[in-house]
């Protein structure tokens, strides 16, 4: 699906945005961009901005007319940040992958048009009205303008996390620990066992467990522990902790002791 849709930029006026919009594609796997009559491109300041991500900049394409860049596209998706009046289907960029979703499952070879206006003034009505939906960012009321390159992440991110759901792609990194997958691994039964000992031993011998009177510290000591599904590492991490308490508890022990001879 990602390589099905175009990000459109119309007559942007700084090239660092083209720049930071291909940037943002290719942080999110999208690579098609078509620019229309930008003012200053190519430009130095796209290639900077860019970061990276000249691959995109190389492949984009320049035409004149927005007819032009929506040439065989099947639907077409403009961002507006401004109420215009204007009765036309309106998405928050969540919905508006979810369309871009629904539209490659009815048709693999169907092309898709994100398309963003102009920093200042965003999309002219009559661009607007060549668009079948229109989104928007729900940003802020009282600091509701995006920078363009921003806006084109927001969208791409929405893109490439349903893009990633529907492929039953993990959505996060796998938890892994400095010091290598083993620290990643879950505490054992018998591991967690040894050291719910060590736990009730060390707080008796610093008198915060009565062994009289337990009062279910344990019991909820174990809820605690057992909610954070401790991993070997992190065990002998707190391991390693109790064992210096009770170096130092039986340390204050002996001083006072030496106090009293």
């Amino acid at each position: 699906m990602l390589e099905k849709i175009r990000v459109v930029l119309v007559n942007t006026s700084h090239p660092g945005n083209i720049g930071g919009a291909a940037r943002a594609m290719k942080n999110m796997g999208l690579k098609s961009l078509v620019l229309v009559d930008p003012e200053k491109y190519p430009h130095p300041d796209a290639n900077s901005r860019a970061a990276g991500a000249d691959d995109v900049l190389d492949n984009a394409r320049v035409v004149s007319t927005l007819e032009e860049a929506l040439g065989g596209c099947s639907v077409v998706l403009g961002t507006s940040a401004r109420d215009r009046r204007i009765p036309w289907p309106l998405v928050d960029p969540r919905e508006a992958a979810d369309l871009c979703l629904q539209t490659w499952q009815a048709d693999h070879d169907a092309e898709i048009a994100l398309v963003f206006g102009r920093e200042y003034a965003g999309l002219t009505n009559a661009e607007l009205q060549r668009c079948q939906y229109h989104i928007h960012i729900p940003s802020d009321p009282e600091f509701s303008s995006l920078n363009l390159a921003t806006a084109v992440q927001v969208l791409a991110y929405e893109v490439r996390m349903t893009w990633l759901k529907e492929t039953q792609q993990p959505t996060h990194m796998p938890e892994v620990e400095a010091t290598g997958m083993l620290g990643a691994a879950p505490a054992t039964h018998d591991s967690l066992e040894l050291f719910y000992e060590h736990l009730q031993e060390t707080l008796v011998e610093i008198d915060f467990l009565d062994p009289e009177k337990p009062r279910h510290l344990m019991a909820r000591l174990r809820r605690i522990y057992g909610r954070s599904q401790l991993k070997k590492s992190e065990v002998n991490i707190l391991r390693g902790i109790l064992t210096e308490t009770q170096k130092a508890a039986r340390g204050e022990v002996i001083q006072r002791r030496g106090e009293h001879v």
